[in-house]
């Protein structure tokens, strides 16, 4: 009787912008003992993927791991996998950019480990059925995804011990499906399970193939999963005990399990994802509600396989911040790979660009679920960093000129809405007239900051566990079954915000209101001047007019019928050596009926605020901090400034912005911060702080009333020598 095959493929991952002290200990838990653990047991030979950024960063920190892993694919223990070399969800970006992506891992690991890859690893395993046709066409001859991708199909858990052909347009690819009831069990449950459950297979389907594709960071980087798999055992165990079963059962790497048996079929799969992220992307009620079906139907996988949560593209319409950041990477990729001018194609500058325009395309902080880092603003900040090098390059030679500054109008992030483009050597702005008329995007080129980059506090799923959640665990378990919280009473720290956080919203709300009440977002101010859709009339390289009219009675209770309040705001751009300047101007006036009852005529009273976001990312280091001429306050500080000027410093990222709002009475301070769910547990996270200029304001009607906003952004480290000359 032939023997039964089991095929494990464990990828590796560490995203673009992540600390490197926890890149060092994801290493030393889990990829260094992983490798050991493996080569104690050469008769367990498997696949191993490493995302390019890892082996960029062994190559840099740990070069002796290379030369393990190295050893082991020499005596044919270990197959390295390709993939996307910084990890990207290939469906999202362009095909010239997934086919550079591939070919460059395949490279890498032709040039180190002797042999080109036949498989690739799909990042979080997400499928769409034009996949097959981009894979060939890069050289990939097979991938892995999950067996809910088959059962999704209409394929039978029975079934799915074995490969399948995907197709698009002619060109193949073979497809493995991973088993998840594997997945559960290694390494969460017993080692006599795991056996238990392979056996029971190899005796239904002789001769057959079980697949397990997972993340090595489960052996040992996960929370309390060390202990578990290395100081307990459980990984060597696991391994002997495959070892010890080699009669009827050989663990062989994924590559030669296909070349040893022919395919099952043709699959036509839909689009999917593992299970867990066909959940996570769905919007929050839908999740809520979808999650409590599975449970109702967990004793139904006849049912359950057909209940298929989201699509993961969900993600960019659940979360505007998400889209924004892949918009700006498809611009990114259509400036640098169509309109770079005379740059030659082998120009060694050109080719620093579009690795800073792959290394922009790293998936993580595209999404949130219990992994993903959207809510990781320096994950977030790391890929803006990424796209505003590429840009800078791209529109420098586009422009051909040292000095330029140009105005575009055009739906930038593809809502059916126009938005407006300002670029210049020195920054790149991004206006968003239907929400609010803000500033959406303010990017220093010179430091390659993006400014504002904040997140919107919004209602999550997870939310409503956090009553549950502890601050330890009594058992190893998955992450996507264990409540824990990093701190106490978060539960406490929930806040929701109405709008998305840009700069320049202009929040018009009664007198009496405190800084209290805008921590706590209780200012009720006007929705329709707040976040209405502001009519952008001229439009030039350095100035753009934004107006938008409404009743007086959307700003105060009680206004007077027919009376109208007319906004007008002007951003004005510009920039010298110094760094560059971004003012906004308001105007407001009152209009309405020409003849009023006698003694109605009375002036209007309210408060203007003009609000500021920043996001400097680190709250509580020495080298952020807002400036004040006798002291400073580190970033997560919540106060008042009497007067009307602030300076926010980042010594790290070397970047200075100086607030300055003529006449206001104080300038309103506070942290924001959200609270999400990551492999750790519950956590809070700076995301930047909310700066709200405040006038008082009167106008009667008839009457006019202006203040201004200036942001004047320098390089902070040239500035700070400059003040101490």
């Amino acid at each position: 009787m032939p023997k039964f095959n089991l095929v494990l493929l464990i990828h590796a991952h560490q995203p673009i912008g992540n600390f490197d002290e926890v890149m060092e200990l994801t290493y030393s838990r889990s990829y260094s003992p992983f490798v050991e653990c493996l080569a104690r047991h050469p008769r367990v030979r498997v696949g191993l993927h490493y995302s390019g950024v890892l082996f960029e960063w062994f190559a840099e920190r740990h070069p002796e791991y290379l030369h393990r892993i190295g050893a082991l694919a020499a005596r044919g223990q270990v197959e390295v996998v390709g993939g996307g070399f910084y990890e990207p969800i290939l469906i999202t970006i362009p095909l010239e950019d997934q086919i550079e992506q591939i070919r460059r891992l395949s490279d890498f690991i032709a040039e180190h480990f002797g042999k080109r890859p036949g498989g690739a690893w799909l990042a979080e395993r997400v499928w769409e059925p034009q996949l097959p046709a981009a894979l060939a066409e890069a050289g990939v001859e097979y991938t892995l995804v999950d067996d809910n991708h088959f059962l999704a199909a209409g394929r039978e858990l029975p079934e799915l011990y074995g490969y399948y052909i995907a197709e698009q347009g002619g060109r193949t690819v073979k497809v493995i499906p991973g088993l998840q009831r594997l997945r559960y069990l290694v390494p969460f449950g017993s080692v006599d399970d795991s056996i238990a459950f392979l056996r029971a297979a190899a005796s239904e389907h002789p001769g057959g193939m079980a697949s397990m594709g997972d993340d090595m960071e489960k052996f040992g980087g996960w929370p309390h999963t060390w202990e578990h798999c290395y100081r307990d055992g459980w990984l060597d165990n696991f391994l002997a005990a495959l070892e010890a079963n080699q009669d009827w059962l050989e663990v062989i790497p994924p590559g030669e399990a296909l070349a040893a048996r022919a395919p099952l079929g043709r699959a036509d799969l839909p689009t999917a994802s593992y299970t867990e992220m066909m959940e996570w992307v769905l919007p929050t009620p839908a999740r809520q509600r979808f999650h409590a079906l599975q449970e109702e139907f967990a004793a139904r996988p006849d049912l359950r396989q057909f209940l298929r949560g989201g699509f993961w593209r969900g993600f960019f319409s659940k979360y505007a911040e998400a889209n924004l950041l892949h918009k700006k990477m498809l611009r990114v990729s259509s400036k640098l790979r169509r309109r770079s001018g005379k740059v030659a194609k082998g120009d060694a500058n050109r080719a620093r660009a579009v690795t800073h325009l792959l290394r922009a395309q790293c998936n993580d902080a595209y999404w949130h679920g219990i992994f993903g880092g959207l809510y990781a603003p320096h994950l977030r900040s790391a890929l803006w960093r990424e796209l505003i090098a590429a840009e800078t390059f791209a529109d420098s030679a586009r422009h051909n000129a040292a000095k330029y500054q140009a105005a575009n109008r055009l739906d930038f992030d593809a809502d059916g809405m126009e938005e407006i483009e300002i670029t210049s050597p020195k920054f790149a702005a991004l206006i968003k007239p239907s929400g609010g008329g803000t500033l959406e995007v303010l990017d220093f080129r010179p430091s390659a900051v993006t400014l504002i980059n904040s997140l919107q506090r919004r209602v999550e799923a997870c939310h409503a566990r956090l009553g549950d959640a502890t601050q330890a665990a009594a058992r190893v378990a998955s992450i996507h079954d264990q409540t824990l919280a990093k701190e106490a009473g978060l539960e406490h720290r929930l806040r929701y915000d109405r709008w998305p956080r840009h700069a320049f919203r202009l929040l018009l709300f009664s007198t009496g209101k405190t800084h209290a009440d805008y921590e706590a977002l209780r200012l009720e101010e006007s929705a329709i001047f707040a976040g209405g859709d502001y009519q952008a009339g001229q439009v030039t390289p350095h100035d753009v007019k934004l107006t938008l009219e409404a009743p007086l009675c959307d700003v105060i209770a009680g206004g007077r019928p027919g009376d109208k309040l007319r906004v007008v705001k002007t951003m004005q751009f510009d920039w010298d050596e110094k760094g560059s300047n971004v003012v906004c101007r308001l105007e407001l006036g009152r209009s309405g009926p020409e003849s009023h009852p006698a003694g109605s005529a009375t002036p209007t009273q309210f408060t203007v605020g003009l609000e500021i976001v920043l996001n400097l990312l680190a709250p509580n280091e020495p080298d952020r901090y807002f400036e004040f001429p006798r002291n400073r306050h580190a970033l997560v500080w919540s106060g008042v400034v009497e007067g009307s000027q602030l300076r926010v410093v980042d010594e790290w990222q070397n970047v200075a912005v100086e607030i300055d709002a003529p006449g206001a009475s104080h300038l309103w301070v506070a942290p924001i911060e959200t609270v999400s769910e990551s492999e750790g547990g519950f956590e809070r996270v700076y995301q930047g702080s909310q700066i709200l200029a405040v006038w008082p304001a009167e106008i009667a009607p008839g009457g006019r009333w202006s203040a201004e906003t200036a942001l004047h952004v320098t390089p902070a480290r040239q500035q700070s020598a400059a003040r101490g000359s």
